[in-house]
């Protein structure tokens, strides 16, 4: 028994499926000892697609990810995917290998202050001294990964703790000579020290899976929110990821939107809750829909820059927030009235609350947003039939939305050309939509159709990039072969950082460092194994897609590279 068992046997505790990691001489006792007790140990290639898998398992199956990387710059890697789950309030545990307890600040194999670079970026963060601190902190890390707004927590686990006492012992020099009482001094000091690193290590046993309860709405608030939403007349629900988080419910949340019977706007994850078609979802002119409200509640979602820091939400609007973070809570704008609590029990206790009979205004109000709606699907539909040259980006999001499945899982990474595919394409259900979140993040595709398959083997997992963001993942196609993880991913390939582009060169007349190439990027992952299909012909769309669906049927993840043209369908979208 040594500190790698420890760690995995909390792990086979709280139930991790899957351990993602890329490998290293700091953790490999732990990827050995996960393997042993049936955890599906996945490696990467990249240490940032570890923790992006990671954050995927957590948003679908609302347990903790969980990921494992060596010390020094396998830990540094981790920095962006570990911010882009915090601000995504996904529950990560990261486990960081690092040097050895007795040498580290003298300058050992990839020694830094890895506290001070990760804190920052996690919602808790802990050093582990002591082997029998290993599975205590770890529960502990388990716990705070859920609590209240969840999100990535870190653990340190020096490599003295992970390997057999004997085997330490021999790595302190046990067997060394030396006659001086400077050598005698030092070796009476690592024994003390290795002493001291093991005590106490065997009376430690893991306890039972951590259960976190969510945090529950005031009843006197709910009431408040049903007066005040029973005498509007244009009500107008934001529901945005967070009220995601209880994966288990997301049906029941469906159920609950249906009966509050509102207009209702997605955001994040929560694109798909009510399916592809339902009469009160809205997908288009949000902000217009937003400035003429009388009483929006935002579940789940903070008045960032998607709703220009509250701005969107009119002055004489009641306004009510419900949302497990505090901050978030009255970010750049105070509600009316304010829940700290979970937005899919909010909801749900809500519906459970609401009277049968709503009020007369609510048709004609939703009778005009979705008149607004169908109307500008036409518009869309419309421009998909302009000709570009090559492959128009709204005719190929829209033959992606005629081939999707009940099953299908879609991954967003990217900017121009995975926008243009949110106005487009339809997210069959609950929980079939990932995208990095508030953080813009490029580089998550990889990560999260990893998990999204390995969660749920039997879906096609599609994952939608642009060119740039497609630079990123090239290598995990190797990852995809080996752990047969059959994903379906297009390029819309334009030859450029379309996003920037559109307005660097209006406003500063100069497209430096905005332009690619039309690489061929599916003949790239034919090298790794996998299988590539060129498009650049528009009437080509349909049978390219299918015939990549062929291709990942049979087991063989696949590449469809197709060669967009120009349009203006996304001018001056740019965020700030």
């Amino acid at each position: 028994m040594h500190g790698g068992d420890l760690v995995a046997n909390v792990l086979k505790a709280q139930g991790t499926p899957f351990l993602f990691t890329l490998v290293g001489g700091h953790i490999s006792p732990i990827l050995v000892a996960a393997k042993q007790r049936g955890i599906r140990v996945i490696d990467t290639r990249h240490e940032a697609t570890a923790v992006f898998a990671a954050d995927a398992v957590a948003r679908l199956t609302g347990r903790p990810g969980v990921a494992a990387v060596t010390a020094g710059p396998g830990v540094t890697n981790t920095v962006t995917a570990l911010k882009n789950a915090q601000m995504a309030q996904s529950p990560v545990v990261l486990i960081g290998g690092a040097a050895p307890t007795a040498l580290q600040g003298r300058g050992a194999l990839q020694d830094i202050d890895q506290m001070a670079v990760i804190r920052p970026v996690v919602k808790w963060a802990k050093q582990v001294r002591r082997v029998k601190e290993l599975i205590p902190t770890l529960e502990a890390a388990f716990r705070h990964a859920q609590e209240g707004a969840p999100g990535p927590v870190f653990v340190e686990c020096p490599v003295d703790l992970l390997y057999d006492e004997t085997t330490v012992r021999k790595w302190y020099g046990a067997d060394r000579g030396g006659r001086s009482l400077a050598d005698k001094a030092t070796k009476q000091y690592l024994r003390f020290h290795v002493n001291r690193l093991f005590s106490g290590a065997a009376q430690v046993k893991p306890g039972a899976r951590i259960k976190v309860a969510l945090p529950a709405p005031d009843p006197a608030a709910v009431d408040r929110v049903i007066e005040r939403l029973l005498n509007a007349q244009r009500p107008l629900l934001l529901i945005g990821s967070q009220a995601m988080l209880d994966v288990a419910h997301a049906g029941d949340l469906a159920q609950a939107l249906e009966t509050i019977s509102a207009p209702v706007y997605l955001s994040g994850m929560a694109r798909g809750l009510l399916g592809r078609d339902h009469p009160l979802q809205l997908r288009h002119k949000r902000r217009e829909a937003l400035r003429e409200a009388d009483f929006v509640l935002l579940a789940g979602v903070p008045c960032d820059f998607r709703l220009d820091y509250g701005n969107h939400i009119r002055r004489g609007a009641v306004y009510v927030s419900v949302n497990r973070s505090r901050a978030d809570l009255t970010k750049n704008r105070k509600p009316t009235i304010g829940l700290l609590a979970d937005p899919s029990l909010t909801l749900r206790t809500l519906a459970t609350m609401l009277p049968g009979q709503r009020p007369a205004g609510w048709q004609a109000w939703q009778a005009s947003l979705r008149s607004r709606d169908d109307a500008r699907n036409a518009e869309i539909a419309q421009q998909a039939l302009t000709p570009t040259g090559k492959v128009n980006p709204l005719h190929l999001c829209m033959e992606i939305d005629r081939q999707i499945t009940p099953s299908s899982i879609l991954i967003g990474d990217g900017g121009d050309f995975v926008a243009t595919a949110s106005y487009v394409i339809r997210p069959p259900g609950p929980l079939r939509w990932l995208d990095p979140g508030a953080f813009g993040t490029l580089g998550v595709g990889a990560g999260f159709a990893l998990g999204a398959k390995l969660v749920h083997p039997d879906a096609d997992v599609w994952v939608l990039y642009g060119d740039g963001s497609f630079g990123y993942s090239v290598a995990e196609f190797d990852t995809f072969v080996r752990h047969a993880a059959p994903v379906l991913a297009v390029v819309g390939n334009d030859a450029s950082w379309s996003q920037i582009a559109r307005e660097q060169v209006e406003m500063l007349g100069d497209p430096v460092a905005t332009e690619l190439a039309h690489s061929d990027y599916e003949r790239a992952v034919e090298g790794f194994g996998a299988a590539g299909v060129h498009l650049d012909d528009p009437e080509l769309a349909a049978e390219a897609l299918e015939q990549a669906r062929r291709q990942a049927d049979a087991g063989k993840p696949v590449v469809v590279n197709a060669i967009l043209g120009k349009t203006d369908f996304r001018k001056g979208s740019i965020s700030m």
